[in-house]
């Protein structure tokens, strides 16, 4: 966890997972570098906000398409764990843990701790979402827990298939680029 800048009660919280991905954005809004993964999202985010109150928080990064022709920057509507077996821990305990987050009108993104290169992990979860990524969905349930408004909004690098890694790599500059461009026109 690696926090830039002050967090302030009037200015948003960018939370980002890794530097490559917030090279571009300069120190106009504070940055919370949280490293790869759900765990490792849901422990920055966590500690941070026991101490420090945001007036939100905004989860930039980029996620793998999975949906033909997906492209461009994407506000999430609502994100999913797709790697926790909450329907077989529900009928197991009567409890449901982890379901989807609502979070507004947009695209539907699952997290999970796997980066998808295709295969038939991504065919199924191109059956109950848009877009795949790796912290989302930590980071959108410790605001909640924390009663902090959260946005999550995620730039297609990729069509989470066998190229994906190779096409991460090559484009991970000029995406930082253009979430910087989305932050400084929405932000």
């Amino acid at each position: 966890m690696e926090l830039q800048g002050a967090v302030r009660p009037d200015q948003p919280l960018l939370v980002v997972a890794l530097d490559l991905e917030a090279a571009q954005l300069g120190d106009r809004l504070p940055v919370l570098l949280t490293g790869v993964g759900k765990v490792r999202a849901a422990i920055a985010v966590t500690r941070l906000l026991a101490t420090a109150r945001p007036s939100m928080v905004v989860n930039i990064g980029t996620a793998g398409g999975l949906r033909h022709g997906l492209d461009g920057v994407h506000e999430i509507g609502t994100v999913l764990q797709h790697d926790f077996a909450s329907e077989a821990i529900e009928k197991i305990t009567g409890i449901r843990f982890g379901p989807p987050i609502e979070l507004g009108a947009g695209l539907t993104l699952a997290t999970g701790d796997q980066f998808v290169q295709g295969g038939p992990v991504r065919d199924a979860l191109a059956e109950r979402a848009d877009l795949v990524d790796m912290e989302a969905y930590a980071v959108a349930a410790a605001c909640r827990e924390a009663d902090v408004p959260v946005r999550i909004v995620k730039l297609v690098s990729d069509d989470a298939d066998e190229h994906a890694l190779r096409s991460w790599v090559d484009t991970v500059s000029d995406h930082a680029r253009t979430l910087a461009t989305w932050v400084d026109e929405h932000l």
